[in-house]
């Protein structure tokens, strides 16, 4: 389930400390504190790691090290991300992103480019500065904020192929020397460009004033002290990076790059409260012509991408190529190490017809090649420690996080995925997301020609599918005989009792399992009529019906409004008048059973009457004209306006109960409590002589 959506949970530092210790935890409301359920907090976070064994979410983000590298704490704290956790600000903001091909930096003789690299940083910061300016907003909120505080996303790609063209593992101490001194000049110079534009055109309006157009608190004068600290933070963990006797260079102009941007930005402050991010790159990777995404590893050598209208695109790596000229190899050996990697789809050696097919790689340089998923026909890939570490290798230089998938394998544990979750937050890093391979039943990438991600033993999700597609097929088979669905032997019934015109009888509906009607029985209370007789067939064929799957909506439109006798008013309110006896069944069945039929057959719509003025008071002068009182004597007998004889006697009331007529209004009220309906049209008679007339369609009740 939720296959396209993601999930996060936000971990305070109090939370971990508190599952790692085994103590109990609150869960409070957001908007007083007050504390509500008390948790097992190593529990809730067993229960945090089972989901991710299952389904890949939710991931963690560690909201100390969010706050901890918070430019902005005068405004307020950072409360959410983006949903690939790598844009890591206030609310309603929004943050325009950059990725460079590191490859692309790469020399002939094996240096990386710094002078070109930070041409490039200075190019793209100045432009996505412009950007923030020309950019359209969703909202009136995010667009303001995103001029306040000016928040620019540059990142690389390709990471994973520069660390192998070295001829290095991408778990290794060299490899992540290398990524840390790279990402720490990215940031660093784009912090100085940030600062030089600052000095020309000045420094983010909420770096002095720490404004926002969402917040209603009082804040802070300014985030001009958080901001600074920020910047010295990523200067002194520049002393952290690994140290390498390769790439000492590199590190060292990253420390060049940080004490540049402090100082000049004391001097003019900065244009932009961020400036990178690392995202995944997952699609314009390919457009940039990479073989790896933002800092992941490559999933496989030989990986098959799904299409979406249909087929496989098999990738291979390019970068192996350069890895074994680096190691040493010859190009003959090179020709027949990557025919092997084309043909079983791994560096590995492999098994094939009982014999050992070897692939010419010598043991020691495996792992150079690792990958993060293990290959169809291999047995090695990358373990976890080594994603986390190299994300704790570029964290600390960049402004926002990382949008990184850590890769296990399918048999890893609920306690594997824990300990990841628990060695992501000593390591410091900001989010993390773990995928254990084949733990949604479709992944974009694979490592063989199918659309699962690994082998595995089928759930019983999965088996209880795979019956349902064995039938499916097994009634495509039978594809034009119609199918009927009956009723279990116990099945669950309404019964309800109607009253036409004094003509009574009872509904029966049988239901199926999921509450829709499955079969319809109409009792009329005189057994043995005609009507009882046509009504139990109309019963049976909408059971038929219904159970050959015709839609009740369509017997509604088809039998409602029927007109024939009996008819007349009903003791339904929902049903004042019924045309015949059909005519109310398929009603009555549609409000119970149609979603919305009531609703839009509702007799009170309460529409708001309007005001007439004056007619109630012409009204009241016109009907309540006065009735001259008729002389009596004691003994004479009241006369009663409900009697039809002409001696003023009505044949059940003497003058003790009867009462005298005082206006026209009380004569006529009297004269309709007994009124017949119209016979023809079900309208209600109006008295006429000693008779009653219908004023709808004329028909005569009588002698007039």
């Amino acid at each position: 389930m939720y296959q396209n959506e993601n999930l996060s949970v936000r971990a305070s530092d109090e939370f971990m400390r508190a599952a790692l210790a085994g103590k109990e935890w609150w869960t409070r409301t957001v908007t007083t504190g007050k504390p509500m359920q008390k948790k097992d907090a190593s529990q809730l976070l067993d229960k945090i790691a089972e989901g991710t064994w299952i389904c890949g979410d939710p991931g963690l983000q560690y909201d100390g090290a969010i706050q901890k590298w918070h430019t902005c704490k005068g405004t307020e704290p950072i409360h959410s991300t983006n949903p690939c956790s790598e844009y890591v600000f206030l609310n309603s903001t929004a943050c325009n992103l950059a990725s460079l091909n590191l490859m692309k930096f790469k020399r002939e003789d094996g240096k990386f480019d710094v002078e070109r690299f930070q041409a490039a940083v200075r190019i793209f910061i100045t432009a996505q500065e412009i950007l923030v300016d020309n950019a359209s907003y969703p909202t009136k909120d995010i667009a303001e904020n995103s001029h306040i505080y000016r928040t620019l996303g540059l990142g690389y790609a390709n990471l994973g192929s520069l660390i192998m063209s070295y001829g290095l593992s991408y778990d290794s101490n060299e490899g992540r020397a290398l990524a840390g001194a790279i990402t720490a000049i990215m940031t660093g110079h784009a912090y100085e460009q940030s600062a030089q534009i600052a000095a020309a055109m000045g420094p983010f309006p909420g770096y002095r004033d720490a404004r926002c157009a969402h917040v209603t608190k009082p804040l802070a004068k300014d985030n001009v002290e958080s901001m600074l600290g920020v910047i010295k933070q990523h200067r002194d963990a520049v002393e952290e990076i690994q140290p390498s006797e390769e790439f000492n260079y590199l590190k060292e102009e990253a420390r060049r790059c940080w004490n540049r941007a402090l100082e000049r930005g004391r001097k003019a402050g900065y244009r932009n409260a961020q400036v990178t991010v690392l995202a995944p790159t997952g699609t314009i990777a390919f457009l940039m012509d990479c073989d790896t995404t933002g800092v992941e590893p490559d999933i496989a050598l030989v990986k098959y991408k799904l299409l979406a209208g249909g087929g496989l695109l098999k990738i291979v790596n390019r970068t192996v190529p350069q890895a074994l000229q680096r190691l040493g190899y010859s190009a003959k050996e090179s020709e027949a190490i990557i025919a092997h990697i084309e043909k079983f789809d791994t560096i590995e050696d492999v098994e094939e017809n009982e014999e050992t097919v070897r692939s010419g790689l010598k043991p020691e340089h495996l792992d150079i090649f690792d990958c993060a998923f293990k290959p169809y026909r291999g047995k090695r890939s990358i373990q976890y420690l080594a994603h986390l570490k190299m994300m704790a290798a570029a964290q600390p230089f960049v402004s926002g996080a990382i949008s990184k998938t850590v890769n296990m394998p399918n048999e890893s544990t609920v306690a594997d995925i824990r300990d990841a979750y628990v060695q992501a937050w000593k390591m410091g890093l900001k989010c993390v997301a773990i995928y254990r391979d084949g733990s949604k039943r479709s992944q974009p990438l694979n490592t063989k020609k199918t659309n699962e991600g690994s082998d595995k033993t089928d759930s019983p999700v999965e088996t209880r599918l795979k019956e349902l597609n064995a039938e499916v097929v097994r009634l495509r088979d039978e594809a034009g005989k119609p199918l009927r669905r009956r009723l279990s032997d116990t099945r669950t019934a309404i019964t309800h009792k109607f009253d036409i015109a004094g003509h009574e009888g009872y509904l029966t509906v049988g239901l199926f399992e999921d509450g829709h009607p499955g079969e319809l029985f109409i009792t009329m209370a005189k057994e043995g009529s005609t009507i009882g007789g046509l009504m139990d067939g109309i019963g049976t064929l909408t059971s038929m019906a219904l159970q050959y799957g015709v839609p009740l909506e369509a017997l509604v439109k088809k039998f409602a409004h029927q007109r024939f006798e009996p008819s007349g008013f009903t003791k339904n309110p929902e049903i004042r008048n019924a045309a015949s006896i059909t005519d109310y069944v398929f009603r009555w069945l549609a409000l119970q059973f149609v979603p919305g039929y009531r609703e839009a057959n509702a007799t009170n719509r309460n529409q708001p009457e309007l005001a007439m003025p004056g007619l109630l008071e012409e009204v009241k002068k016109k009907i309540n004209r006065p009735v001259p009182e008729l002389p009596l004597s004691e003994d004479t007998d009241v006369v009663d306006v409900k009697s039809g004889n002409g001696n003023g006697h009505h044949p059940h009331h003497s003058a003790s109960s009867g009462r005298t007529v005082k206006s026209l209004s009380d004569s006529v009220a009297h004269f309709q409590l007994d009124a017949p309906t119209c016979p023809n049209c079900g309208h209600v008679a109006v008295r006429n002589g000693a008779c009653y007339k219908c004023l709808n369609c004329g028909e005569s009740l009588g002698c007039s």
